[in-house]
């Protein structure tokens, strides 16, 4: 099903990161379309629904792109697990990329990819209502190139097997899941001040994603670490979350004004 107006394709990931060198999103983990749109207009060039980790069922995601669709950023997919019946629904939906947790193996980066793309590369099954309504009949000709797709790597397992899921065609990047990439390792899991095996872990993924030309994507909890991250060859960051954000906002007005009142001696 198709609007009659055949509406322009939106802009990929890809072709963000081509054209400025890199992509900024954050995660949206909480339910509710004004307070999504209201955080898809902070400037990211894409936000990130998290249905892995976040409070957003089916229904609240697609509010949640409906809300979204007006600020003209790319929407994307943190999935629950690798499941083809959870992505071909959020694609439909029309969200325009899919990190995928817990990817192991070259097996599974290619299941990944059989499940995010049409035939003859993939299995997706054809019925993109929203996504055709959105980007209109060019759509199905153009969605296997349009989706990003990130395989998770975030175990001692799928690091040992990084450049076999690296060359897996149809991946795009790399996305790291730090912490339990620690728990896996045997190390204290750190949001930053990561723990000396982890860093390296770190360094050699960036450093694959190079030399195979794939995306680095990891998450950066605050601004200095995403330059830091940039630095180190992260092209996919990722700032934090809307909850994250709405609370640190709100505890430091609260910290301040209570600094300010015990120096009044009220």
């Amino acid at each position: 099903m198709t609007s009659p107006a055949s509406p322009t394709p939106r802009r990929s990931l890809r072709a963000i990161i081509d054209s400025q060198g890199y992509a900024l999103t954050s995660y949206i983990s909480m339910p509710g379309a004004f307070s999504a749109e209201l955080y898809a207009r902070a400037g990211w060039d894409a936000v990130t629904l998290d249905l892995q980790h976040g409070l957003l069922g089916y229904d609240s995601a697609v509010a949640v792109l409906q809300a979204v669709a007006a600020v003209g950023v790319v929407p994307l997919v943190r999935l629950p697990w690798l499941d083809p019946s959870d992505i071909g629904k959020i694609l439909d939906a029309g969200v325009l990329g899919v990190i995928c947790p817990m990817i192991n193996s070259a097996a599974e980066a290619e299941l990944l990819v059989r499940y995010c793309k049409y035939p003859p590369r993939g299995d997706r099954s054809l019925g993109p209502i929203r996504a055709a309504m959105l980007d209109g009949d060019a759509y199905p000709a153009g969605a296997n190139q349009a989706v990003a797709v990130f395989a998770m790597v975030e175990t001692a397992v799928s690091l040992a097997n990084l450049d076999e899921i690296l060359a897996v065609d149809g991946v795009d990047g790399i996305y790291i899941g730090p912490g339990d990439l620690a728990v896996s390792m045997g190390v204290e899991p750190r949001m930053e001040g990561y723990h000396p095996d982890v860093d390296r872990a770190i360094d050699r993924i960036a450093q694959a994603c190079a030399t195979h030309g794939k995306i680095a994507g990891i998450l950066a909890p605050n601004p200095d670490a995403g330059r830091r991250m940039l630095q180190r060859g992260f092209r996919f960051l990722t700032l934090s979350s809307d909850a994250r954000a709405l609370a640190a906002q709100a505890r430091g007005w609260v910290t301040d004004v209570r600094r300010h009142a015990e120096g009044l001696q009220l």
